[in-house]
């Protein structure tokens, strides 16, 4: 059964914006994935603070996926789920546990300027098709993985 979508959106734009919001689900689920196993493995003496802040980025993160699944649904198309799926829409290289923390850190932020570039070209998409509640929540999310990049950056040894 089909149902008619009369959101304002022809489904032209509500197929592109989603395209690019399942980049932007990927991205996020990698980088959610990397976070919470460099939260579960850091190391060294600065664990403590470390461990924190991959931990508040983790749980932010795994908020945003379901209203970016979600926005993706509303748009009326259905949103990746599979592993496979997600690997070959992302941009973000797994992580490997047995890093440094230095290193797994810096990743991390080269891995969040990289979610961030795929926001903003979504953005771009959103805001040319008039889909104002997607390019609010892309808005949104470039916000925060710019906060998450500063953090990073700002932590002994981030840059």
């Amino acid at each position: 059964m089909t149902v008619k979508i009369d959101t304002g959106l022809n489904a032209d734009e509500r197929n592109s914006v989603a395209e690019e919001l399942t980049k932007v689900l990927a991205d996020s689920f990698a980088v959610y994935l990397k976070t919470h196993g460099y939260h579960w493995n850091v190391r060294g003496p600065e664990f403590f603070s470390f461990h924190n802040l991959l931990e508040q980025q983790y749980r932010d993160i795994w908020a945003a996926l379901d209203e970016i699944a979600e926005r993706i649904r509303a748009l009326g198309v259905l949103a990746p789920q599979s592993f496979s799926g997600f690997g070959n829409l992302t941009s973000i290289k797994d992580g490997e546990p047995d890093k440094e923390a230095i290193p797994m850190l810096k990743e991390l932020l080269a891995d969040h300027d990289t979610l961030i570039a795929t926001a903003r070209k979504a953005f771009q998409v959103a805001d040319e098709a008039g889909d104002e509640a997607s390019a609010d929540l892309l808005t949104q999310r470039l916000a925060a993985h710019a906060k998450f990049a500063w953090r990073l950056r700002s932590t002994p040894g981030g840059r």
